[in-house]
């Protein structure tokens, strides 16, 4: 496997765990305005280093989740924010041009620490 992108959850917005209970999460890197950070799992960025797309994957934890859609430009935002929107939904066509979908189950809870990468 390929380790298209990888980076740390180093803080957790006072809200953000209320997108789990909608199937989402929602990340952006360090230094995120404080009206954004609030509801995102802030990381410290890492490089893409590949191309996001369906049939890659998400390791979240020890979860792994097959990547089934990804948006028009949810790649760009990933490199340049450290921004994403995934859903837990499994759909094959992208919601919004940021959404990463995947199939799996919601994570229960995502604590700082918490390893997140995609792979080819």
């Amino acid at each position: 496997m390929t380790v298209i992108y990888q980076t740390t959850i180093t803080h957790i917005g006072a809200s953000a765990r209320l997108a789990l209970d909608e199937q989402m999460l929602i990340t952006f890197r360090e230094g995120a305005p404080a009206d954004i950070e609030e509801f995102c799992f802030i990381h410290c960025h890492g490089d893409l280093a590949g191309s996001l797309r369906a049939a890659s994957a998400l390791k979240l934890g020890g979860q792994c989740y097959p990547v089934t859609a990804v948006g028009d430009v949810a790649e760009q935002n990933l490199r340049e924010l450290g921004h994403i929107t995934v859903r837990f939904d499994g759909q094959s066509t992208p919601e919004f041009p940021g959404t990463v979908h995947v199939r799996g189950p919601v994570p229960e809870d995502i604590a700082p620490g918490c390893e997140l990468k995609f792979v080819a």
